[in-house]
């Protein structure tokens, strides 16, 4: 049965369900943002960085590689059941397969060792949750930390031990204290940071790329902590020009209706709402609920 329509049985809610926060916030423009946030932050782990560097062709895949990545989240917040156990099992697969080895000891090591795997995890879902309340997204701190729990599904479905994952804001500041002097701006980290600034496109594109593209990076980069703008060496803004930034992106970005936004494929949060009816729309009020 394909995915399509797998997606359009009535009934399964999936892995997070309508009444989750994470149901509620991943309809919302600003995870791009986000994710360009958790790309800056996951390239600072040298180990983890290096997996991704040594098994792809960075430059000639990486849009294809950030579609894959919100195709996963998109599968896994808004899919049925086995099609999230699937993306997860996909990825775990795939993972298992790859290796890396650090140029300065020769060690070999697997891209799924769970130290790597948790690091990526917790980058991710920090950068997440870090633009959405920065941007004026509404969520409470009992919220914020109910998002973190969630994601121990998340994380589970990458191969991690969900008990062995933060799942609250306290236990998500405890881990970047503790993995923090691991962190450096290697090569394989500038050579991202290249990237992101001036990503390859047509030539006919390159006017865009400078005015809207970069515009998202910079915005992206600046929203990092204060540790990471030290190991890239780039300054960024004072921290409330940020945040000004962060809400007039959002309030911009908000004003595009989402039934347009979500036209964009694969369409997971369509499929959802056809599956289980219009109540199941995602909306910032109803993550109180």
């Amino acid at each position: 049965m394909s995915a399509a329509v797998e997606d359009l049985r009535p009934g399964d809610p999936g892995l997070f369900t309508p009444r989750s926060v994470t149901w509620q916030m991943h309809g919302d423009p600003m995870m791009w943002v986000a994710g360009i946030r958790a790309l800056y932050l996951q390239a600072l782990h040298p180990r983890a960085v290096r997996g991704v560097m040594q098994n792809s062709d960075f430059r000639k895949d990486a849009w294809g590689r950030l579609m894959r990545t919100a195709d996963f989240v998109g599968t896994t917040t808004y899919g049925t059941t086995q099609a999230a156990e699937r993306a997860g099992a996909r990825v775990r697969k795939i993972h298992s397969r790859l290796g890396a080895t650090d140029p300065d000891t020769g060690e070999r090591y697997g891209v799924d060792e769970p130290e790597l795997l948790l690091w990526v995890h917790c980058a991710e879902i920090d950068s997440y949750l870090h633009v959405m309340r920065r941007s004026g997204y509404p969520l409470t701190d009992a919220q914020a930390d109910r998002y973190i729990a969630e994601h121990r599904i998340s994380a589970r479905l990458v191969g991690l031990d969900p008990d062995a994952v933060p799942a609250d804001r306290a236990q998500m500041a405890a881990y970047f204290e503790k993995v923090r002097p691991e962190l450096a701006a290697g090569p394989e980290a500038l050579e991202v940071d290249d990237f992101l600034l001036r990503p390859p496109t047509h030539p006919l594109l390159v006017p865009a790329r400078e005015v809207l593209w970069r515009r998202v990076a910079h915005l992206a980069y600046a929203s990092l902590p204060p540790y990471a703008h030290e190991l890239y060496g780039r300054p960024a803004p004072a921290p409330a020009t940020v945040t000004r930034r962060l809400r007039a992106t959002g309030r911009l970005l908000r004003c595009i209706p989402a039934r347009l936004r979500w036209q964009l494929p694969p369409k997971h949060i369509l499929r959802a709402m056809a599956r289980l009816g219009p109540n199941s729309r995602p909306a910032p009020y109803k993550v109180g609920r």
